[in-house]
């Protein structure tokens, strides 16, 4: 379990109400810990019998998935595909670490593993998935050479393209997307338990959808393609490997189950009821957060400002989401800059919050990963833009450069959680005192 002092920043730490926003924020990730999520779905619906029972975990929260499984179950075998691994008191278990966010030849070894690992599969069989946000780069079998989705997968976060948008491409382009786990399954019956961790809670989007049909079809990736100007800009290999994918009427899925056990609506609920406890107003302004992260910072920071002189303190708004970055430079430039989604969106509030009295906004990544960083996300405070400014700083001038990160690094207010072992999509949190 998460406790409060785990989110300790400068601005939280020195703030009269810091403790209160940090047990508001480990409410919200201890609601949707992977391993209780597991315990609670089997206490309130035992496994079918079967002649043998197999363990698959993909994604950030596979192991702790994948152990709340075991201790509930005896499992003839059990692999695990995961970006950090924890010690497992396991017993049979396949233990690999992927590559994330872009897929490497690890992830291609996780992906030679798991066709193994599902070969040996039986009708009589059951197949109990453990399926958490990361699985799309934690394992891949694509049909394409590697380096070739590296570099699609590159183009596609430098251009700020949407994870599902991303997720569309990769499950036309993998033997074990879209539904290809259930198709190298020989037939045995499948209980897919996920946490999702895109937007709307689509079941094909969540690590791409390997037990789950996929509605999409070749000429939505091929839009996706066309959307972001990447035809010239991507190899040759791309367009001419691109397959259908197993789709909802598909029979092989009367012996599937899918079920989402955490979401973050789950965990933006948690945080409402403990910061009404902690004497704040509430109001939950969406869990539908897509689009840029620089715009939608300077949004939420515009209505949190508006918002002061119509509710009375002390009150919170929440919303919950996914933003993206689009890279300023392209990639050739992309070492210009250092951050994640959740710090440029903080980013952007500076400016906006600047001067405000008693005022703070946290975007922090369920996962504790912010992007290619250490951070699992920032807090900006009305005195964000002075401190800076006293240290030859200003928000517009990072901003413009991709780099959140070394701005809050230098304020003490990144948030460093360290994984978090679940993985829900982000939150943003912003609070008048």
């Amino acid at each position: 379990m998460f406790d409060p002092e785990r989110f300790k920043t400068n601005s939280l730490y020195l703030h009269t109400n810091g403790v209160s926003v940090m047990r508001v924020l480990a409410a919200a990730f201890n609601a949707v810990e992977a391993g209780e999520a597991v315990k609670k779905y089997l206490y309130e619906n035992p496994l079918p019998v079967a002649r043998r029972v197999f363990a698959f975990g993909l994604g950030k929260a596979a192991c702790a998935m994948t152990l709340a499984l075991a201790n509930e179950t005896d499992l003839t075998g059990s692999l695990i595909i995961t970006k950090h691994a924890s010690p497992l008191d396991l017993k049979p278990v396949t233990v690999i670490e992927g590559d994330h966010p872009i897929p490497g030849n690890s992830s291609l070894g996780a992906g030679t593993a798991a066709l193994d690992f599902l070969s040996q599969l039986q009708q009589d069989d059951l197949l109990v998935c453990l399926i958490s946000g990361g699985g799309s780069a934690l394992m891949t079998a694509p049909r394409i050479p590697l380096t070739d989705l590296q570099s699609l997968t590159s183009a596609l976060l430098a251009c700020g393209a949407r994870i599902d948008e991303t997720n569309i491409l990769r499950r036309h382009l993998d033997s074990l997307k879209g539904g290809g786990v259930v198709r190298h399954a020989n037939g045995a019956r499948v209980i897919s338990l996920l946490l999702s961790d895109v937007v709307g809670d689509a079941l094909e989007a969540i690590a791409s959808g390997p037990t789950a049909p996929d509605p999409t079809t070749c000429a939505d990736a091929l839009a996706i393609i066309e959307k972001y100007d990447l035809k010239n800009k991507i190899p040759a290999s791309i367009l001419p490997a691109l397959v259908e994918t197993l789709k909802p009427d598909d029979p092989i899925f009367s012996r599937v189950q899918n079920t989402v056990i955490a979401s973050n609506e789950i965990a933006l609920h948690a945080a409402q009821v403990q910061a009404q406890q902690e004497g704040f107003q509430v109001q939950v302004i969406r869990a539908d957060l897509q689009g840029e992260a620089s715009v939608l910072g300077r949004s939420f920071a515009l209505q949190l400002k508006e918002s002061l002189t119509g509710m009375p303190r002390p009150f919170c708004l929440l919303a919950g989401g996914e933003a993206t970055v689009t890279l300023r430079h392209g990639l050739a430039l992309k070492s210009d800059g250092k951050g994640g989604r959740n710090q440029e969106f903080a980013l952007a509030a500076v400016d906006t919050l600047a001067g405000l009295k008693d005022v703070m906004l946290i975007s922090i990544a369920t996962d504790g990963e912010d992007g290619p960083t250490d951070a699992a996300g920032a807090v900006v405070t009305g005195e964000s833009a002075q401190r800076a400014e006293s240290l030859g700083m200003s928000a517009a001038g990072h901003l413009a450069r991709n780099d959140a990160y070394s701005f809050f690094e230098a304020l003490g207010d990144l948030v460093h959680t360290g994984p978090s072992g679940t993985n829900v999509n982000d939150l943003v949190l912003c609070f008048a005192f």
